[in-house]
């Protein structure tokens, strides 16, 4: 049986195979269902209590590293089913599986500067939500981010980065524009904003929409401070 372009996508994102076996796999091994690991949290609101406290052991420096050791690896060999997607910053310092204290399996990681969706963005989410049935996403921005700070950059001057850069400037600077600036730390109002803003088409696209209104999906803005290495939920 030929292999679709659909179930190749779906098999590796599940995380059957590697590699090396799917290169040798006659193509009709694709399509025997995988079989899927032990269920995490099934609603929004235990998948958000885990965070949080995994955040919690982050900031007092008592991370428990789970899910990582023999047992779970062979698990995951298996299939995944990650219980929260992480929309976050591609900044080296807010590595989500860290700030949140969780391991292999757990989180459905995606990350761009600046949260900036694109089609690729869009596609990664929709496939978590809609196949792999994750009951939350979160919208992770944090202090000091380097892409908002080039969009209020650009607001002030006037001057848009040439580009790829200029497109992630380009996609945040309707935020900053938008953005009261009143005289305090303007660019962590705008990371704020900026976080909010992405949550909110999320909530409004065409393929999450409806598992938002029908309570299968939730999606929560928050803010991840550099200092303190605590997660503020906006």
């Amino acid at each position: 049986m030929a292999i679709t372009r659909r179930g190749a996508l779906r098999a590796s994102l599940i995380g059957g195979v590697g590699a090396a076996v799917a290169t040798a796999a006659p193509a009709s091994a694709w399509a025997v269902p995988m079989p899927s690991p032990s269920p995490g949290p099934q609603d929004a609101a235990s998948a958000l209590r885990l965070l949080k406290e995994g955040n919690r052991r982050w900031k007092r420096i008592a991370s428990r590293h789970p899910n990582e050791g023999a047992a779970r690896r062979a698990e995951m060999a298996v299939g995944q089913n990650p219980f929260a997607v992480v929309l976050g910053c591609a900044d080296s310092r807010v590595a989500p599986e860290l700030v949140f204290d969780r391991g292999l399996g757990d989180l459905f990681t995606i990350r761009s500067a600046g949260q900036v969706l694109d089609s690729s963005v869009l596609g990664s989410i929709s496939y978590a939500a809609e196949h792999l049935a994750v009951p939350l996403i979160v919208v992770l921005g944090h202090a000091s981010c380097g892409a908002v700070g080039a969009a209020v950059e650009a607001h002030r001057t006037g001057q848009v980065p040439h580009g790829h850069v200029g497109y992630l400037v380009e996609q945040i600077l309707p935020v900053v524009d938008a953005t009261p600036d009143d005289g305090g730390d303007f660019v962590d109002a705008c990371v704020r904003a900026n976080a909010e803003h992405i949550t909110g088409l999320l909530r409004q696209d065409a393929d999450l929409r409806d598992l938002v209104d029908t309570g299968r999906l939730d999606i929560v803005p928050a803010r991840y401070d550099l200092e303190t290495s605590a997660v503020s939920w906006l």
